[in-house]
Parts: C-alpha cells; sequence; structure tokens
C-alpha cells in the first residue's frame, strides 16, 4: 500500500502521509462523505474531489496490479519469465507500457509470422535482418522444403517475422505513439448512401470535418462518435503514415544492399499493417476515454446542481403537470408531501378556458390551504403558469409560482417505487405528485430516479456507463450525507445514500420505524437489525433526530464526539442545550484547551461551526421567477432584447437557458462573461436565474443565441 500512496500522491501532487492515511481509511470500509467530514486530522483536511481522486487511483492501481499477476503467470507457463522480465513487470505501474513488454509473449491467433517460425523460418528472418547477406535468395534456397515452395515464399515468410518483431518493438511502439500525440488528424466523412436520411442532418458539422486530435473536444469526438455508431459517418485518426514509415526506415535499414531492400519493406509492412491500426484503436480508445471523463464531469457536476438545488420546505404545495389537450393534472400535498387530492383542470380549449381554469385554481387553493405552487417545465408550463399568477382575489391572496424541472417525472410515475407510494392512483398523479414535492425538497425527490434520467448533461447514453453510473450514485451519496437527513421522515430510498447504510440497513431503519415509532435518539440506531458499530460509525453523524433529549442528535456532531462539547458546556458552567446557538458563550471556548492526539483543530472548528448553528442547511433560500410577459414564443424574441432566464443545462461550450418561449437559448461559453471562461460552470449554475440578451434568432433550425456579456 505503501508502493500505491507513492503513485498516487506523485500523480495527483498530494502530500504522501496524506494518501496513506486517506487510503487506510477506505481500506477499513470509510465512505468518502466520512473520512471528508470527520477524519479531517488523518487526511490533513483533504475535501470529497481529493479523496475521490485517490480512491478512483487506489481501483486503478489494484485492476493493473491484478493484470500483472495474469501477465506474469501466462509468461511463465510459456517457459519464459526470467528475473529481469519479472522485475520489470513488478516495477512497471503504466498500463500501456506493461502491455508493450507483455506484447511478444500475449497468445495471439493464427498469424503471418507464427506460420513463418513453424516453417522454419526465423533463422533466415534474423539472417535478412542483420543486412550482412548480398544475395538472400542463395541463403533462402535452403529453407525452401515442405510448406516452403520455392525461394520467393521463404523471404516473404522471413520478412513477415520481421514485421511482427519490429511491431512488437516497445521503443518503435513509443515512436508511433509520439508521433500521433504531435500530429494526429482526426477526420469524420459522411457516408453518401446516409446522407438524405432521416436523422443524418444533426450531423452536418461532421460531414467533412478534420482537426488536430489533441485540440478536439470532448463533446465534438462524442457527437462524431455517436454519428458513426448511428451509420452516417466514417470516422478515421492518422499520421502522416509515409514520414512516419521513412523514419522507422532509417532505424532499422543499414546500407543499400538486397537485405536492406527486404527488411524496408518488411519496416512498410509492420507499421501500415500492424503497428498503424493497433495505436490508432489505442488512441481512439485514449481520446473516447477523456471524452468520457469529460461528459460525465459535466453530467455530476450538473446533477450535484440539481440535488442541492434550493428547497421550499415543508408547506402545503399544489403540483401542476400543465397539459393541453389532456388538461393540467393538479394535486394537493401537506406540509409532510402527503397527497391530499387530485383533479384535473382544463385552461385552454377546446375542453376548457382560461378564465375557468383560473377560479377553479383558486377554489382548490382555498380549500386545501396551499401555500405554494409547483408548475413543471414541459409543454404549456409558461402558458399554465400565467395563469397560476392571475390566480388569487381577496379571500384567497395570490401564491408564489414556480416552475419545476420535470424531467424524469414520468420515469418516477411509471417505476416500482411510485407504485409502491400509490398503489391507487394513476401514472399522471404520480408524475404531478413528484413535481410539487421536487419544490418543497429536490434532493429528497430525486433520489428516487435514475440520475440518468434527470436530463442535465450530454451524451449520457454514449459515454462508459459503469463509470457514469458509479460517478452519478457518488455525487448522489455527497449530497445527501452533506445535507443530511431526518431518520424520521426520510424516505427509503434517501437512507440508502447514508454513509454506511445501503439498501437493506436503510429498509431495516424504515422497517424498525414502523415497528416501534419514531427514533428518540442515535443511539436506538444501535438496535436496528444488522446495524452494527462499524456501519453506526459511518452513519450517524448524517443521520438527525428531531426532538431528541440530547440536542446534539439533531446536529451534524458526531455521537464520538459528544463528550468534547459535554465537557466544553460543563467548563462554562452550562448545559449542552444551553450553549447550542449562544454565540456568546460559544465566544468563550478556548479551543486549543480541548485538543488531544485524536481531536485536532480542524475538528474542533467543525464542531464550534455546527454549534452556531446546529443541522444548518448548507442549500439556498428559494427565489420565485417569472419571464418577461412581451415574450411566450421564438417568434416573439428580438436580436437585442433583455430578458430574464432560467440556466436548465450546463455543458462544456455552455449553457443553456429558458427564456419562456418553449426552446431553450444557447450562451455559448465565449459570452458568458467579458473575460476568458475555460468552464461554464465557473460563471453558472444549474437552475440559476439570469439576465441575458438576444443575439440571433435562427426560425428556420429553431434556435437561439444568446449572451451575458455586459448584461
Amino acid at each position: 500500500m505503501n508502493e500505491y500512496a507513492n503513485i498516487i500522491a506523485t500523480s495527483l501532487e498530494l502530500n504522501q502521509t496524506k494518501v496513506a492515511n486517506t487510503l487506510a481509511l477506505l481500506d477499513e470500509g470509510c465512505t468518502i462523505p466520512f473520512i471528508s467530514r470527520y477524519r479531517k486530522e488523518k487526511t490533513g483536511g483533504l475535501d470529497e474531489v481529493q479523496i475521490a481522486n485517490i480512491s478512483q487511483w487506489k481501483d486503478k492501481l489494484t485492476e493493473l496490479a491484478k493484470r500483472k499477476e495474469t501477465i506474469c503467470k501466462t509468461i511463465d507457463e510459456q517457459g519464459k519469465l526470467t528475473p529481469e522480465l519479472k522485475g520489470r513487470i513488478d516495477n512497471t505501474w503504466d498500463s500501456t507500457t506493461l502491455e508493450d513488454i507483455y506484447l511478444p509473449y500475449k497468445p495471439k491467433r493464427r498469424t503471418r509470422a507464427q506460420v513463418a517460425r513453424q516453417q522454419g523460418l526465423e533463422p533466415l528472418a534474423q539472417i535478412i535482418l542483420l543486412q550482412r547477406e548480398s544475395n538472400p535468395e542463395n541463403v533462402a534456397r535452403a529453407y525452401v522444403k515442405g510448406e516452403v515452395k520455392d525461394v520467393d515464399a521463404a523471404i516473404k515468410g522471413a520478412q513477415d517475422i520481421i514485421a511482427e518483431t519490429i511491431s512488437e518493438n516497445e521503443q518503435t511502439r513509443q515512436q508511433v505513439r509520439n508521433a500521433f500525440k504531435r500530429e494526429a488528424i482526426i477526420s469524420s466523412k459522411v457516408i453518401a448512401a446516409k446522407k438524405d436520411e432521416e436523422g443524418a442532418q444533426k450531423y452536418t458539422d461532421y460531414f467533412d470535418f478534420s482537426e488536430p486530435l489533441r485540440r478536439c473536444n470532448g463533446n465534438r469526438l462524442l457527437a462524431m462518435r455517436r454519428g458513426e455508431s448511428e451509420g452516417f459517418l466514417r470516422v478515421n485518426i492518422a499520421i502522416d503514415g509515409e514520414e512516419t514509415t521513412e523514419r522507422l526506415q532509417r532505424h532499422y535499414v543499414k546500407g543499400r544492399g538486397a537485405c536492406a531492400k527486404l527488411v524496408e519493406e518488411a519496416v512498410a509492412d509492420a507499421y501500415k499493417r500492424l503497428i498503424e491500426p493497433s495505436v490508432e484503436n489505442e488512441f481512439a480508445a485514449a481520446s473516447k476515454e477523456k471524452a468520457d471523463e469529460e461528459a460525465i464531469g459535466v453530467f455530476s457536476l450538473n446533477l450535484r446542481q440539481l440535488l442541492l438545488a434550493a428547497p421550499l420546505g415543508q408547506k402545503r404545495v399544489m403540483g401542476v403537470d400543465p397539459g393541453i389537450r389532456t388538461g393540467c393534472k393538479v394535486v394537493c400535498l401537506d406540509a409532510q408531501g402527503n397527497l391530499l387530492y387530485h383533479d384535473v383542470v382544463y385552461p385552454f380549449t377546446p375542453r376548457g378556458n382560461e378564465h375557468a381554469a383560473k377560479m377553479e385554481f383558486e377554489k382548490i387553493a382555498g380549500r386545501f390551504k396551499v401555500e405554494a405552487i409547483a408548475v413543471g417545465n414541459g409543454t404549456a408550463s409558461r402558458e399554465t403558469a400565467d395563469i397560476l399568477r392571475l390566480a388569487g382575489n381577496d379571500a384567497h391572496p395570490r401564491i408564489p409560482v414556480y416552475v419545476v424541472s420535470e424531467d424524469g417525472a414520468s420515469v418516477y410515475s411509471a417505476s416500482k417505487t411510485a407504485r409502491d407510494e400509490f398503489p391507487d392512483e394513476d401514472v399522471t398523479v404520480r408524475g404531478a405528485v413528484s413535481i410539487g414535492r421536487r419544490l418543497m425538497d429536490p434532493l429528497a425527490e430525486l433520489v428516487k430516479i435514475d440520475p440518468k434520467s434527470i436530463g442535465v448533461g450530454q451524451y449520457q447514453h454514449d459515454v462508459d456507463q459503469t463509470k457514469l453510473k458509479k460517478s452519478l450514485d457518488t455525487t448522489v451519496e455527497s449530497c445527501v450525507n452533506l445535507v443530511g437527513v431526518n431518520v424520521n421522515t426520510a424516505s427509503l430510498h434517501l437512507l440508502t445514500y447514508i454513509s454506511g447504510l445501503g439498501p437493506t440497513l436503510a429498509k431495516n431503519i424504515v422497517d424498525y420505524r414502523r415497528e416501534n415509532g419514531a427514533f428518540t435518539s442515535r443511539a436506538q440506531l444501535k438496535k436496528v437489525p444488522r446495524l452494527g458499530p462499524a456501519a453506526f460509525e459511518q452513519c450517524a453523524g448524517f443521520l438527525r433526530v428531531d426532538g431528541a433529549k440530547n440536542p446534539l442528535d439533531n446536529s451534524a456532531v458526531h455521537p464520538e464526539r459528544y463528550a468534547v462539547v459535554e465537557n466544553m458546556a460543563k467548563d462554562l458552567g452550562c448545559s449542552v442545550g444551553e450553549l447550542i446557538g449562544s454565540n456568546e458563550k460559544i465566544r468563550q471556548i478556548p479551543l486549543e484547551k480541548y485538543v488531544t492526539a485524536e481531536v485536532g483543530m480542524p475538528t474542533l472548528n467543525d464542531i464550534v461551526a455546527e454549534l452556531e448553528k446546529p443541522g444548518r442547511d448548507p442549500r439556498e433560500d428559494l427565489e420565485e421567477f417569472a419571464f418577461d410577459e412581451r415574450v411566450h414564443t421564438v417568434a416573439d424574441l428580438v436580436p437585442g432584447m433583455l430578458l430574464p432566464g432560467i440556466v436548465t443545462n450546463i455543458t462544456k461550450f455552455g449553457a443553456f437557458v429558458d427564456v419562456g418561449v418553449h426552446q431553450d437559448g444557447l450562451v455559448h461559453v465565449s459570452q458568458l462573461a467579458n473575460r476568458f471562461v475555460a468552464d461554464p460552470a465557473e460563471v453558472v449554475k444549474l437552475h440559476q436565474h439570469v439576465q441575458v440578451k438576444v443575439v440571433e434568432v435562427d426560425t428556420k433550425r429553431n434556435r437561439i443565441s444568446l449572451t451575458m456579456k455586459g448584461v
């Protein structure tokens, strides 16, 4: 593990001791949120991102170690594993170098070189490669026997052996890789027969496209690869093969004799037939992996922002799933999110009208004492929200209206989770409930949906699905533990993501709660079946018990540190309850007095911050938003207009903004600020309220270009 720590510390430019301690905690089964929050002394204050990177490197090196074992075993079975070769393999922690070492020993399908070796032509190949014979044909005659019919066949077989030998040479392959790094061009061409097919037009930018691979961003690469997988494009990565071949020939060819000519031909064959396709595949895979990481990173960041969106809190909410022909599905929820009522209101022709719908909305809102309204952002969202904002009179004052993303609501409404929650309701009611609950607490509701279905990224179906799932699951876990949950009200899905729990223990908590009533203390968690000391240590700090006898049970202070707080209170001559929230008393605490070998200043500072504002929600406050009344469709937009908007998606090339015309506009990364912006996430956040200016409206392609410069 020390070797791992050294490699990881060097790669991530981190302190080796911090890395080693983090690896030890991970090996003990500690989760990333727990390590980040409650083991700062051991990690030196590494954040979740750094700890996650260490964990990823640990997994990568573990896989590489397994690969090395397999390689050594395979070579040893061939009787070719020398101490020197074993040492090289053991000391190699680069996967490309490792595979280069292994290549000459790797079991292959029946190659031309293998056939030639079986025909006894390897000595002839060595003679030709030395390039000392003036007449190789004379030498080759001695090898004309059996399956080798003539001199030409003997020489051709020898050249095949030379070509494979050259292609398996580490230095040669690295020389070609270096050329690809410097010179590789990625290009795409439309497949002529597919050019006019439906779906091809979205790839028009790539019908005849090329640029240096090192400059090709992940978005363009994934677009080309998707076009290739759908059969519209042919994508290629290549360098100047002639120049590279000449460089290799200068290395291998000696003089101008007949043997030199044969070696020259073998080098050209080695490059074209063996090396170039292999290295091209390497670079195609590496560039795809890099693009995947970029796309997954954007998706995870967007998901984090969505999960940590401002919650309304526990208020009585009306959830509205807008519709024109089928009407608006309306639900009313109590402050705990329980369904009280559902109906359908028809604000639009032919089945209804705005005035009657307004009256009906007012009636329902008054009857159930609605405090806020959540409107899904799908079809007719803008028109429905406008009607709801007009609703209100002396008897029923206007109620705040919030537009809520409904991405994934249909997935939830048809899921087993939704069926279990509302077995007697149809999918339309479940979808409206989800919209209403998202306003109350986005995190608690969205954890019930597969993150890929939430729609906050690009190319989520094109990237490595295993890596995507792991990244998104890590993001959800991070968000849930950052906020913390009330153990007595949290759903099974929310509890599943709490540090140290998982599906089984989460279900056991819910079952225990159902059978024994609400938890009255954190210590009571130890009575939950199979929730042992290790799981309790991991989860306790992230679970809150509202109304517990010990007020610390409703804070982020970990039970293992209760004694520290009790000593602080005792020294100040007050109770723990009197200390919590009393800034005057908290300022009197001499923190240095409580430093021990296990508890350092990082933990003490966290404890004090929690005592000042126990159970503080890290999420921002919710703000109401309204679109500009002048615009309702793309046709209403005029270049130069200043408009309010909501950021709906963020990519590496810019941010998409909803300005209320049923078509999101794009603020290109170059238009986000009056300065260079490397990453749009530096400037905007998902669902952020922004001011934008209309730059261009392309009604033919239904595209809107926006800017935030100087706005």
